[in-house]
């Protein structure tokens, strides 16, 4: 009996929404994060894939830890997955081509579900789609790794990656939408064809996501699909989730554009 008690007197000391087992490997990347509201942390490797339900009101850094990082993301709302991010509706409504700070991520319900409050890169490909196996298989034929002969050491492509994630949440094929490919830039020459830019993020770059959603999330770190890198050499990212509160009334994104006021306005109307 007195050892039940201790137990549950230590369980009074844990700090809400926070995993008993949680490693501080947010202190590695992110250590001015606020201690007593991280929620928890990883470290992702290259080629790495993970899904995460993220509760309105948190925030999740991303940090390459390695130059020429790329993270895929595809976003859905957590409480009715049939609403998810709209890259179309998002660019345009946002006039532009590319994600930085003060951008939302609208859904196809014209809410926001997240908003990029701090970036230190700058410029976020949403365009380039995914790398998926048969590209894979092309550029790396020499480097190729199955599972047959490597097992979880295998070459996985973030189409492949993010369909296990989504299917893990009751989504299948179907359901798998353009992605977010943060840390990576393309633009567009004068002839109107795409141009990456390797190595656009040096070590650690960082970018943050406010939820202003429940939101479920899976994310892919493979190699972008335009990367001319010839060898299979993803890199590794830190991810850090921590709270900070729904968007207040003075939030920088709600003065960025109209547009992005009435996505977080739409956003705080489904929490009355």
């Amino acid at each position: 009996m007195e050892h039940l008690t201790a137990l549950s007197d230590l369980s009074d000391l844990r700090q809400p929404d926070t995993p008993v087992d949680a490693l501080a490997l947010w202190k590695r990347f992110a250590p001015e994060l606020p201690e007593d509201r991280v929620m928890w942390s990883e470290i992702v490797p290259g080629g790495g894939h993970w899904s995460y339900r993220m509760p309105r009101g948190s925030r999740l850094r991303m940090v390459a830890l390695e130059a020429g990082a790329n993270l895929s993301m595809v976003l859905y709302h957590a409480r009715e997955k049939l609403e998810r991010y709209n890259m179309p509706d998002s660019l345009k409504a946002q006039h532009t081509a590319h994600y930085t700070r003060g951008h939302t991520l609208m859904s196809d319900m014209g809410c926001s579900l997240a908003s990029i409050t701090e970036d230190t890169v700058g410029w976020h490909d949403p365009l380039g789609a995914l790398l998926d196996a048969e590209r894979l298989q092309a550029k790396y034929a020499t480097d190729a790794r199955t599972f047959h002969t490597h097992r979880n050491a295998m070459h996985r492509s973030g189409k492949d990656g993010l369909l296990i994630e989504i299917g893990k949440h009751g989504l299948a094929r179907r359901d798998l939408i353009a992605p977010v490919n943060f840390f990576s830039k393309v633009s567009v020459d004068a002839e109107g064809r795409f141009q990456f830019t390797p190595e656009h993020t040096p070590a650690g770059g960082m970018v943050e996501l406010r939820f202003d959603m429940d939101t479920l999330i899976a994310l892919s770190t493979a190699p972008h699909p335009l990367d001319p890198t010839p060898s299979y050499t993803p890199k590794k990212v830190g991810l850090a989730a921590w709270r900070s509160g729904p968007a207040p009334k003075e939030d920088f994104n709600r003065a960025f554009r109209p547009e992005c006021a009435r996505a977080l306005h739409n956003a705080d109307m489904q929490y009355l």
